[in-house]
């Protein structure tokens, strides 16, 4: 067997549920994502209670869910799935953009949120993203989000050295413009291992579940300003 591109029944494949109570936008991204390779739709919720009790049973890799949904809102649903599946990775694919709902979102334990404006390409690619720990924001929701967080909290930078090392707050700044963690090792010449134990203590340090909560938190303290961001 030649060294390029492995068999595809080798293939881990990422576990994926949907979560949306218009069943015609599931069923149809359903179908698309099924064409991936690497991916298996393995549940489709119609509420956020469905969502919680399929994220329990099933246990995917990654859940995706709009943030209005019937019985149980996306927020909560996001804090809930979190709680029955640690493990599972949020991405909020929404038609709303606003703060008020990108930062509780974030805040709740999601990884990634995007506009259902997106192509199926992107959600796939997001999808690969949250499963290895990474982060995505739609830009044009994440600069909003950002902006206004810079324009209401002051910097302070309270805390920074007693919280976070040198070498975490330059794999925080590089994290939070949306760099991979093969694209900070190589920034940084350090192993991509070592990015990923420093990721893991900057969420520990600052109690957070997601590379966008740390950047968010950083913002706040004025640890990092908006030139870092994307």
């Amino acid at each position: 067997m030649s060294a390029g591109r492995p068999c595809a029944n080798l293939v881990t494949r990422i576990k994926v549920l949907l979560a949306d109570d218009h069943r015609a936008f599931c069923e149809g991204l359903s179908r698309l994502l099924e064409e991936e390779s690497d991916l298996e739709i393995v549940g489709v919720a119609g509420d956020g209670e469905e969502a919680v009790r399929l994220s329990a049973d099933l246990l995917p890799d990654v859940a995706i869910v709009d943030v209005a949904m019937p019985k149980l809102n996306g927020i909560e649903a996001i804090k809930q799935i979190k709680a029955v599946s640690p493990k599972t990775a949020v991405i909020v694919l929404s038609a709303y953009g606003y703060e008020s709902y990108v930062l509780p979102s974030i805040e709740a334990g999601a990884a990634a949120y995007l506009l259902k404006t997106v192509g199926v390409r992107e959600i796939a690619g997001a999808i690969r993203a949250v499963q290895v720990g990474q982060t995505v924001l739609d830009p044009a929701a994440s600069h909003r989000l950002f902006a206004r967080l810079a324009y209401s909290t002051g910097s302070t930078g309270s805390g920074a050295d007693r919280r976070l090392h040198g070498r975490e707050l330059e794999v925080l700044r590089l994290g939070a413009r949306g760099l991979s963690n093969r694209q900070i090792a190589n920034q940084l010449v350090i192993g991509e291992r070592t990015v990923q134990t420093h990721f893991r203590n900057i969420l520990r340090k600052l109690g957070v579940s997601s590379r966008t909560e740390a950047a968010l938190h950083a913002l706040r303290e004025g640890w990092i300003t908006l030139d870092d961001l994307p």
